[in-house]
């Protein structure tokens, strides 16, 4: 004959329940931001230095081809690059579920 469950049983099996199907899944999460966090600034700074480094290139390695009236040319250069890639960076973002 099979046991029956007191009061303290029912309580402990729906907390133990509620622990498992509730807070466990949510343990990773606060990792998962951390790393979310650390790569968005990484990036963020390599996209910043690289931006910097194209318009210096454009700068100092072009000559005199950027002088005088097209002084404005590698600043419109970088500006319309940098758009395209966060354009191209736009798109690829989808929802994703934890």
């Amino acid at each position: 004959m099979a046991d029956r469950m007191g009061p303290g049983d029912f309580y402990d099996l729906v907390k133990d329940y509620a622990r498992q199907e509730l807070i466990e899944p949510l343990r990773p999460i606060p990792r998962w931001i951390a790393f979310g966090v650390v790569g968005s600034v990484l990036l963020m700074i390599s996209g910043i230095s690289l931006t910097i480094a194209t318009l210096r290139i454009l700068q100092e390695e072009t000559g005199s081809t950027f002088t005088g009236n097209l002084s404005w040319a590698p600043h419109a250069i970088t500006l319309l690059g940098a758009i395209v890639v966060l354009g191209l960076l736009a798109q690829q973002i989808r929802k994703r579920t934890l």
